[in-house]
């Protein structure tokens, strides 16, 4: 079994969104706590709702961008995700296709499967190219009916 996933990943899961929602969470609480600028303290309405508003815009961009990756690892039978809490195998006849984006900073890889599993129709994962090439030098023809033939 190859991890095919850049230990970034874990980092980018948790740490930075956890990082995030309690530094600015914090901001925005306190917002909405302190007493308005009118009563001589803290900031005004449009503030408040503009902090809240960049908050939960970013909270939203966090779990589309971040929050949904998982770790994959592949072997000859199997594609194996996680969560880093649970661990699911699906059989590689139950993958639809795979596709490969590159996004200039990083490269991630989406897994669509024929029937949702427990982490939906798609996985999302963030690469890494040596060992993506790896596990392509150690079973050259598993992927190659799923990937672009320029990319595998």
């Amino acid at each position: 079994m190859i991890n095919i996933s850049t230990n970034a990943t874990l980092v980018l899961k948790f740490a930075i969104p956890i990082f995030w929602m309690i530094f600015f969470g914090s901001f925005t609480i306190a917002a909405w706590v302190i007493p308005a600028i009118e009563e001589g303290a803290g900031p005004g309405m449009s503030a408040k709702i503009g902090m809240t508003l960049f908050f939960l815009a970013g909270a939203l961009f966090l779990y589309w961008g971040f929050m949904r990756l998982k770790r994959i690892e592949m072997d000859a039978d199997f594609v194996f995700a996680t969560n880093y809490f649970k661990t699911y195998r699906y059989p590689w006849h139950n993958i639809a296709k795979i596709e490969e984006k590159d996004y200039m900073l990083f490269r991630t890889l989406h897994i669509y499967l024929n029937t949702p599993g427990k982490f939906g129709k798609k996985i999302y994962c963030v690469i890494s190219q040596k060992r993506l090439n790896e596990f392509l030098a150690a079973h050259p023809g598993v992927l190659s009916r799923f990937l672009d033939k320029e990319t595998a």
